[in-house]
Parts: C-alpha cells; structure tokens; sequence
C-alpha cells in the first residue's frame, strides 16, 4: 500500500478500515466478544474511539497470521468457559472492512459444527499458468474458490490444528488450510464480491463505494 502506516489504520469514508471490520461484530448481540490482536508496539489503535469498547479484547499478535491467530484463541480460551458446550470462534482480516452482519449471520447458519466453514466466492475467471510472464496453460476454474474471511470453527479444534501446523514447521496461509491439513473438509459458505481485502491503493475507491451503500452497511 505504501502508506507509511499500517492499511487497518487508514482513512475510508469517515473511518479508520479497523473500525469498519469491527464494526459488525460488535453490533452482533449474539457474540460474546472481539479479540484483537495488535502488533507489539501499537500506538494508534489506542487513539481510535472504539478503544474501549467493552467487547474487545487486546493481545499482542505475532511476526506471522498463524502466530498473531493463535495468541487469539488462547485469550478466548482463557476467557471462555466450555463445560456447557463447544466454543465456536470467527477469524477475520482487519483489511476486509466492507463484511456485514448478514455475511456473518450467514456463515453461522451454513457452516458445519464439526468441520467449521469459512466465506468464499467461486472463480469466474480462466486461470492462466505462467512461465516467464507468457501464457503457458490453462487451469480450470469451475472446482475453484476465493477464500475470505471470517471463518469458524470449533475452538478446541482450530487450536489442535493450528498447534499440529507450526509443530510441523509448516505455516498455513490460513485457518481454513491448518484444519485441512488436519482432516477436515470445511464448509465453502457463498460470500460477496463485496468482501473486499485491501491489499493494493487501487482498492481503496472499491471499498469506498460499496461503504457509501446503505444496503450493504447490514
């Protein structure tokens, strides 16, 4: 992004992208709370007017995605009680700030108990096999989904396997792939073109214009 600042820090449409990815969350009555966690060192989040809100939760995160994840499940372990049932967690990016409260309703309908699920979109685009920038094969699309995010799964499930993962010196890109490896067969939950994670400047009007739309803010 060269942004001289950490992207969920910048400015989108009278927010911080943080607040935005927050935002459903918070206002879900049906979730207990929000564990955040920060990289060592944070001095902007502080500053943000949802700083103390009484549903969120800080740790300090790791130099990874699976470090920073499971520093979160422990805090939820650690603030959860289980002997009336399983614990269910979502993980979400702090750079998808246009998820809404139905995406996530959603995904707590479709997603299964045992094997969890997580928001994706199937691919509608040929997918090129590149070598040295030209065209060199043709893969087919059809059987191909974008994974997104939050995804759910049982607590004690997800922290068995993301422990079994970084034991095994591999790092999973997320924790759909450490529950996999695992043997598990997440669910694919349809999610919205407008699940946007900012990775590129370029994003920025995109996310913007589905932000100014009222139907979508839910």
């Amino acid at each position: 992004m060269n942004l001289g600042r950490p992207k969920q820090y910048f400015a989108v449409a009278g927010k911080s992208v943080l607040e935005w990815s927050l935002a459903p969350f918070l206002e879900a009555d049906w979730i207990d709370g929000v564990v955040l966690a920060l990289q060592a060192g944070d001095g902007e989040f502080a500053r943000l007017p949802i700083a103390h809100h009484p549903k969120i939760v800080v740790v300090t995160g790791g130099k990874t995605r699976a470090a920073s994840v499971v520093a979160g499940l422990a805090r939820v372990e650690a603030l959860t009680d289980r002997r009336h049932g399983p614990v269910y967690v979502l993980v979400h990016d702090a750079a998808r700030p246009c998820v809404t409260v139905d995406d996530i309703e959603r995904l707590c309908d479709e997603a299964d108990d045992e094997q969890g699920g997580l928001l994706a979109v199937p691919l509608t685009e040929t997918l090129k096999k590149s070598l040295r920038e030209r065209a060199h094969g043709t893969s087919d699309a059809r059987a191909l989904w974008r994974a997104q995010s939050p995804q759910m799964f049982r607590l004690d499930r997800l922290q068995a396997a993301m422990a079994d993962c970084l034991a095994s010196g591999a790092e999973p890109a997320d924790e759909s792939e450490a529950m996999e490896r695992a043997g598990y067969h997440p669910r694919l939950v349809r999610g919205r073109e407008s699940n946007i994670k900012i990775t590129y400047a370029e994003d920025v009007p995109l996310v913007e214009f589905w932000l100014s739309r009222a139907e979508w803010l839910r």
